[in-house]
């Protein structure tokens, strides 16, 4: 709007018309870009010879509309504080403010940070997509697991999830992060779902690369929610199947180790309130019944929203990712804020809660109320909707399970 004004102030009326109308042009390139999902993709295969400029474009417009949002945001912010003052100014007779309130080198002030603030998100922005989103991290975490028997204590649990392959994670990224789970040498690998973003990406080429995980006590996964999307939920468990490894779906296994056995059970996507279509009832309610009370329970849930009927189920512990982390996240005092916070508060990394009776249980499933449920969840490898992490690194999580 301001760009729209300060071109109307031009004298000459053929500059008026040009800028004004390569600023619509600009304005209708961005908005296709981000429909571009509902139009087939066709923009981001547009190409000229060897150069994919729909793909540049729509790299660029998601970086855009993420750092000008939040520069705009800034720069309000400096406006307001900027306004704040001014009203201080005129209220207190000895703050030096010439008459009005105005000082001009308050106003001077005020536009260097404006400019700073308003800079700022672009700066990230670039960081994000250039390199905070390829930045692998390894997270080691020791997880207190109720009702474990000392024959599973210390076992390592390699974890990766949301992988999202497409034009933001080529298969080399996806094998890179496959080397560095295997060089930890766990005992048993889990990926906790979304192994595409839409329809039409490499599904093939992903678990390819995934079947590269090497552990003794083999690969397991579960959907996401992006594979429903997709329509590809029983080609995932066919090419996890053709690969050697298993896809849990609403299914569970009796897993042993060093004498010791623990029941691992896997769903689809729970559909949530934040999911549209038919109310599908309580969460989980098709795994109930292949819940064991003589060993330990272990959930492949993609989304942790599940975690609290997990814990009332008395499932001993839960894996997820779906968040991201929120890809983006920065603190204001002492508090962490993340945009995955308006979905779930199970945001990522340990939780736990207690294993309640509640009157919702099945009434063959006990607990005693005494022990606590724990829920891990995966911050994930890719992105989703804007290529970009600030704050929120990609994770490969390797688990020890401990006594609790």
């Amino acid at each position: 709007m301001r760009a729209w004004t300060w071109i109307g102030a031009f004298s000459d009326a053929n500059w008026r018309f040009g800028l004004h109308a390569g600023l619509i042009a600009l304005a209708a390139a961005l908005l296709a870009t981000l429909l571009d999902p509902l139009l087939g993709h066709g923009i981001s295969r547009f190409s000229f010879g060897s150069l994919n400029l729909g793909k540049t474009l729509t790299t660029f417009a998601r970086l855009w509309m993420v750092a000008s949002f939040f520069g705009f945001l800034a720069v309000e912010s400096v406006g307001a504080i900027e306004w704040v003052t001014n009203i201080a100014a005129r209220l207190l007779p000895h703050s030096g403010a010439v008459a009005g309130g105005f000082s001009p080198s308050r106003r001077t002030f005020f536009q260097y940070a404006a400019v700073l603030a308003g800079g700022f998100p672009f700066l990230a922005a670039t960081y994000g997509f250039a390199a905070g989103r390829l930045r692998y991290t390894i997270e080691r975490v020791d997880v207190p697991v109720a009702n474990l028997p000392p024959e599973l204590d210390g076992l390592r649990i390699a974890q990766l999830s949301d992988i999202h392959i497409g034009d933001y994670m080529p298969p080399r990224e996806i094998a890179r992060a496959v080397d560095m789970a295997n060089d930890l040498r766990p005992d048993i690998s889990f990926v906790t779902g979304d192994f595409v973003s839409s329809e039409g990406d490499p599904l093939d080429a992903c678990i390819s690369e995934l079947s590269r995980l090497r552990a003794p006590l083999g690969v397991w996964g579960c959907n996401g929610n992006h594979e429903i999307y997709a329509g590809v939920e029983d080609d995932a468990e066919r090419l996890f199947r053709e690969k050697g490894m298993r896809l849990l779906r609403a299914a569970n296994a009796v897993v042993e180790h060093n004498g010791g056995c623990f029941n691992l059970l896997g769903v689809d996507y729970q559909r949530d309130h934040m999911t549209s279509g038919e109310p599908t009832g309580p969460m989980l309610r098709e795994i109930e019944p292949l819940i064991r009370r003589d060993m330990p329970n272990i959930l492949l849930s993609h989304n942790p929203n599940s975690f609290r009927r997990a814990a009332e189920l008395g499932i001993e512990l839960s894996l997820a990712g779906h968040t991201h982390g929120g890809q983006v996240r920065f603190e204001i005092v002492d508090h962490s804020v993340s945009p995955a916070r308006l979905i779930t508060p199970f945001v990522a990394g340990l939780y736990r809660l207690p294993m309640n009776g509640h009157a919702g249980v099945a009434p063959e499933i006990k607990t005693n109320g005494l022990e606590k449920a724990a829920l891990y969840v995966n911050r994930g490898l890719g992105t989703f909707g804007f290529p970009v992490r600030i704050g929120v690194p990609p994770e490969i999580t390797l688990l020890t399970l401990r006594k609790a």
